[in-house]
């Protein structure tokens, strides 16, 4: 009788105990990953990773003594100083031009400099910052050439970089021209050297430092589409880190900083009359 009675008392005691579990097991759990900070992450890996060409002069390329270096390269530094208080805590990840988008999506770069011009169909894909430079899309041929416009390119051979906004207006705009494509800017500057193609068409800013560094070539004055903005990336829907890359590129306008990077990069490979403005965008005001 009194094991009954135990039994009886232990039952409500075993209830509860049952109900406790299961309202423990009921709280919802956030797990850390979910609500960290992707600045918080960047300084927590103590290394901001970035993705840049290696042979676009003077934008991205690799110095004689294997070092980095560039307009885009320096400021992926100045953003490291300003970060992670080091401009040496920088990796940079080369890319080509169809590889940006596939780097920044699987994670494998927080942060895209390298010449990405601003496109509707790009915007779908990741986040632009503001922009940082302006560019058109031109074509260069040799200067003994009888190609005088765009229009007799209809019946000739282009090259073009595969990803780059030429590739895409000219394959978008004019489907039934003959492209032959490159994965590398080298390459195809490479095949044009070699007679491989008529005309190289990329952006003006490339083609001109390529005609002043090596003579005999020519850049047409008609455009391919209109001049468009060049800006930084991020992934998709990391707005926080679009949004700091805005603030630096607006502190660093008050400082005249991307004059300096012209300075020292950009306009030793320009005409002596070209104005820095019509180049760069300083602070990140672009004015379309």
């Amino acid at each position: 009788m009194k094991t009954a009675k135990t039994s009886l008392l232990l039952l409500p005691l075993l209830g509860l105990a049952l109900l406790a579990g299961c309202n423990k097991t009921e709280e919802p759990t956030k797990p850390a990953a979910t609500n960290a900070s992707y600045l918080e992450k960047i300084k927590a890996r103590d290394k901001l990773i970035v993705g840049v060409f290696t042979d676009k002069p003077p934008f991205g390329f690799v110095n004689e003594a294997g070092r980095y270096v560039g307009f885009d390269t320096d400021i992926g530094r100045q953003f490291a100083k300003d970060l992670l208080g080091d401009e040496n805590k920088v990796e940079f990840v080369a890319v080509e031009p169809a590889s940006r988008i596939p780097f920044l999506q699987s994670d494998k770069v927080d942060l895209i400099l390298a010449n990405m011009t601003v496109t509707p169909e790009r915007k779908e894909a990741v986040e632009f910052t503001n922009p940082n430079l302006k560019v058109a899309v031109q074509a260069l041929v040799p200067q003994a050439s009888t190609v005088k416009n765009l229009d007799d390119l209809a019946t000739r051979t282009t090259i073009v970089t595969t990803g780059t906004t030429a590739d895409i207006w000219l394959t978008k705009n004019h489907p039934d021209w003959k492209l032959l494509k490159f994965e590398k800017n080298s390459e195809s500057l490479q095949a044009l050297a070699n007679g491989r193609g008529d005309a190289y068409a990329q952006d003006n800013l490339v083609l001109f430092s390529w005609a002043k560094q090596n003579p005999g070539y020519r850049v047409l004055s008609q455009t391919l589409g209109a001049e468009a903005p060049i800006a930084p990336a991020v992934k998709k829907g990391n707005i926080e880190l679009r949004d700091w890359v805005n603030t630096e590129l607006a502190k660093l306008g008050e400082e005249k900083f991307l004059l300096k990077l012209y300075d020292q990069y950009v306009r030793k490979e320009l005409s002596d009359d070209t104005k820095p403005e019509s180049v760069i965008v300083e602070g990140g005001k672009w004015q379309g």
